[in-house]
């Protein structure tokens, strides 16, 4: 039996998720497509590989979406072996992406994990 991952959006303390944010601000055709490729996500888990996914450093992966005002990447980290907590979207200007992201991506994983543990994000989330 394959693996049930779980999709979660990591929020900041006020309990706002900037994936959720960007999401609201695209057209349907663009929600539809970031929707299937999450979709493709949970299904796939860590099996998800390019041109849809990539490892970037230090336990954080991107998923890699192509949008009408341009390519996006989704910030996302596997924790409790069943989990994808997805952090934020930017669009990606440059042909790496930026240190500041990933950063900001790693910034938001050691805030999740000090707040939840194996034994409580199932009740938490």
């Amino acid at each position: 039996m394959e693996k049930e991952w779980k999709i979660i959006f990591y929020r900041d303390d006020t309990g706002i998720s900037e994936f959720e944010e960007f999401v609201k601000t695209l057209s349907d055709k663009d929600k539809d497509k970031v929707e299937a490729i999450v979709e493709l996500l949970k299904e796939k888990g860590i099996g998800l590989h390019r041109p849809y996914s990539d490892i970037l450093k230090d336990g954080i992966h991107e998923l890699r979406i192509k949008l009408s005002r341009g390519d996006t990447r989704t910030l996302y980290f596997f924790i409790f072996e069943t989990y994808i907590i997805l952090t934020h979207t930017f669009y990606k200007r440059t042909n790496e992406v930026p240190d500041s992201e990933i950063n900001k991506a790693l910034k938001y994983k050691q805030d999740f994990l000090s707040k939840y543990n194996k034994d409580n994000i199932k009740k938490d989330l």
